[in-house]
């Protein structure tokens, strides 16, 4: 990690520290810049540390509490702290190799009493674990760990497209229950458009009987007071005759090739108005029937 050949003078770089000796006995540190050594007094640039952060990239295969086998992919990131230089320099011959160990031992201490989800869900409290040991352990070494990453998780192939299926599976289950819902309100609401296109229908047919029985009436008493000497039943088998008639045409004029037989003639308009009026007075004798005697 650094020359220990005794020379007169040395240049110490930006975020370096150096490490001098004196008769092969660590004296001091060197921050950065020009510095003279006093070879008569046995002074000499030992070494030089890098201060910028490092980062170490591991990978870890273990087991679940599930019993999956995953494999972790974890970065460290470190520097050596200046002060404590010097322990970095000397305590340590191989950091990386240090850190590493540290890492494989207390994420395969923490993952096997966690289930793939719950790893899943709770890395960065493994990341948190494995900070706080190596900051307890590489502290001491004179490193100081920056931040810790745990950038992917990958299970093995066959039980992640096992995740797959089932997270497609759940997938189609949900939309089929939106599906079916949606189904249900377009039938409600068309069962309503319906009821209410019924609804408006009768109202239509109900203003339009309206309407001819107001047109009858003032048709039967404008005919009476124009033309002298008709009565209503004259005037309504008039009408009755012209509506028969306006019915025969629109059955000869329709779309469809559909044959009905009707008792055709003028006659049988008389008998139908007949037959109308019988029923009528019928009705208001059976009415008069019901009602009990008034006694005089």
């Amino acid at each position: 990690m650094g020359n220990s050949n005794c020379i007169f003078c040395g240049c110490v770089g930006q975020s370096r520290i150096g490490i001098i000796e004196k008769w092969g006995r660590f004296d001091r540190l060197s921050h950065p810049g020009f510095h003279f050594f006093n070879i008569f007094q046995g002074e000499c640039l030992a070494g030089v540390l890098s201060t910028r952060i490092k980062s170490l990239d591991v990978k870890i295969e273990t087991k679940t509490k599930d019993n999956v086998f995953v494999q972790m992919h974890c970065s460290i990131q470190y520097r050596v702290i200046s002060n404590n230089a010097d322990d970095a320099f000397y305590e340590l011959q191989n950091p990386r190799e240090q850190i590493q160990a540290y890492v494989f031992d207390v994420v395969r201490a923490h993952v096997p009493r966690m289930t793939l989800d719950e790893l899943f869900e709770q890395k960065g409290d493994v990341a948190q674990s494995v900070s706080e040991e190596l900051e307890k352990v590489m502290g001491a070494y004179g490193y100081n760990i920056e931040h810790i990453l745990m950038v992917d998780i990958v299970p093995d192939p066959a039980v992640r497209k096992a995740m797959n299926e089932i997270n497609a599976a759940q997938r189609l289950q949900l939309a089929s229950v939106f599906k079916g819902e949606a189904e249900k309100v377009l039938q409600v609401k068309k069962a309503e458009a319906e009821a209410e296109s019924k609804y408006l229908g009768g109202v239509g047919v109900a203003r339009q009987r309206q309407a001819i029985i107001d047109g009858l009436r003032e048709n039967i008493l404008n005919f009476s007071h124009k033309v002298e000497g008709t009565s209503a039943k004259e005037v309504m088998d008039l009408i009755m005759i012209t509506q028969y008639f306006d019915t025969i045409r629109d059955l000869g004029n329709g779309s469809k090739n559909t044959t009905v037989f009707i008792p055709h003639g003028p006659g049988h308009v008389r008998d139908i108005s007949e037959q109308i009026r019988n029923g009528l007075m019928e009705a208001a004798s059976a009415q008069n029937n019901d009602q009990p005697p008034q006694l005089l």
